[in-house]
């Protein structure tokens, strides 16, 4: 089961809205979930911005959470950069703010997290590291490009089945100011209304 806070967080954005731009953004992903599920194949989709630091981790785990929700079978949540640097800690708060456990493993530069949604399920290990990394997919997945500095930059994911743009705006630019809490909450909650969106969409 679904920890209660995040699914009340679910519950709460069914009646959101999202611009018909927006939706049209997220029509590849869509498509590309449900291709699979009409296949009967696995749904590994790895989120891949710069520094793997605060949008990738945040559509992982946002993406992970919400397919549990909607019952999408099968699915695989992966994240990484383009470069590694850390999985900054204000992200890690906001998640945890938002009902998920978090677990510091390490404390390194790059520290480890462990970060559940579920009591049953297994957690997802947050860290950076770049999209290639060997805990990463390899083949049959969609690289979706959480930032356009990644999207312009790294123009070739080796072994990618489709490359999808959903790109977010960066809290990082308000790191260090009064309003970071209430922007990275604000960019969190925006991307969880969107993977809400995209699993409702998927016929099983």
């Amino acid at each position: 089961m679904l920890f209660e806070e995040i699914k009340i967080t679910f519950t709460s954005f069914k009646k959101d809205n999202i611009s018909t731009e927006r939706k049209q953004v997220l029509e590849p992903l869509i498509d590309y979930i449900q291709s699979k599920v009409n296949e009967g194949k696995n749904i590994n989709l790895n989120f891949i911005c710069t520094h793997n630091s605060r949008r990738s981790h945040l559509s992982q785990v946002w993406a992970q959470a919400a397919a549990h929700y909607h019952q999408v079978k099968n699915v695989h949540c992966y994240s990484g950069g383009t470069e590694a640097t850390a999985l900054f800690s204000m992200a890690a708060q906001t998640l945890e703010n938002a009902g998920f456990q978090i677990i510091k493993l390490s404390n390194e530069e790059n520290p480890v997290y462990s970060i559940k949604f579920a009591e049953n399920e297994h957690p997802i290990i947050g860290f950076s590291k770049t999209y290639d990394h060997v805990l990463n997919p390899k083949s049959e997945f969609a690289a979706i490009m959480t930032c356009s500095h990644a999207d312009k930059n790294c123009p070739f994911i080796p072994g990618c089945e489709k490359r999808i743009p959903v790109r977010y705006n960066d809290p990082k630019e308000f790191d260090n100011t009064t309003q970071q809490v209430e922007k990275y909450k604000e960019r969190s909650n925006q991307i969880a209304v969107e993977m809400n969106y995209v699993f409702s969409q998927i016929k099983k």
